[in-house]
């Protein structure tokens, strides 16, 4: 099982599935990082501050995506808001700052297509419509084995 698999199983619970209903409670997961951040700009703002600037804006503009470590994911976004998240998907911590670094930076550059951050963007919106195509597109074989289930 992968990570997302170990994530989407995880957040899903016991939960029938439905053509979406997999990425619901990480919609709001995500959007609760965001929003607790300040938004894109906050979240560029929290990067910025731990040394991680120049990883973040790499995310925002049209090149290649720098990677981040899990470690470097909990100096930005802060422990408590890590073990907040770990508790809502109902994961370890580990777990929940090593997706941030493996999904975060493609989550960033999806939501700013024009190589900016647009402040008046509506980002929750903008996951929403996200979500799905990221999540098939990142391996959503929870879907199918889910549905296999069903």
């Amino acid at each position: 099982m992968g990570l997302l698999d170990s994530i989407l199983s995880a957040v899903s619970g016991d939960q029938k599935p439905s053509g979406t209903g997999e990425a619901n409670p990480l919609l709001g997961i995500l959007s609760g990082l965001l929003a607790q951040s300040g938004g894109l700009q906050g979240l560029a703002n929290k990067f910025s501050q731990s040394g991680q600037g120049d990883a973040f804006s790499s995310w925002v503009s049209m090149g290649e995506n720098q990677p981040v470590s899990s470690n470097q994911i909990q100096e930005a976004v802060g422990s408590d808001q890590i073990r907040a998240i770990a508790a809502k998907m109902g994961v370890d911590p580990n777990l929940a700052s090593q997706f941030l670094a493996e999904y975060l930076p493609k989550i960033v550059d999806k939501l700013t297509p024009a190589g900016k951050v647009d402040p008046g963007a509506d980002t929750h919106q903008g996951l929403a419509a996200l979500l799905p195509s990221l999540l098939q597109s990142l391996g959503g074989k929870a879907d199918s084995n889910q549905s296999a289930q069903a």
